[in-house]
């Protein structure tokens, strides 16, 4: 017969468990990013991520005036420009390697910046994953042993 502190005990592992999986499976089906960004005046948006080969990138930004940075890794796109009214970047990453946005408004309006970037996840994410699942059932095999037999002071 399971002991109240036993059934609360694998219950709390199980709900360990059950995150942990759920949010790594959701990690690693996701690696593209949408962006839906709003500029104000004289600020700033800048997106700094790791992109390996062939992954496809869509970045449109509309406003007033702007100033874009783009940088990608070795002899990919690179763009250092002013522009007006409208821009639309669509690429693929020719190499591995980070990829540096600095979209600047210039103007006297708010920009708007849209688009879906698919960058590399990290791997420390991915790790935290493992350690809550590991966690969870940790917490569910301790508290089944204390149901099958309970050490003294407990």
């Amino acid at each position: 017969m399971l002991s109240k502190k036993s059934v609360l005990g694998i219950a709390i592992g199980l709900v360990g468990v059950i995150l942990g999986t759920f949010f790594l499976i959701q990690d690693l089906m996701s690696n593209v990013h949408e962006v839906n960004d709003v500029v104000d005046m004289g600020k700033s948006d800048i997106f700094s991520f790791d992109a390996e080969q062939h992954y496809h990138e869509f970045l449109n930004v509309t406003g007033n005036s702007f100033h874009v940075t783009l940088k990608t890794p070795k002899d990919g796109l690179q763009v250092d420009r002013d522009f007006t009214k409208n821009v639309s970047f669509d690429w693929y990453s020719l190499f591995n390697g980070k990829h540096f946005i600095n979209i600047t408004n210039t103007g006297g309006s708010i920009l708007y910046v849209t688009g879906k970037l698919q960058a590399v996840t990290n791997p420390l994410i991915f790790t935290s994953h493992l350690i809550v699942i590991s966690s969870g059932v940790l917490i569910i095999g301790i508290s089944a042993a204390f149901s099958i037999r309970r050490p003294k002071g407990f």
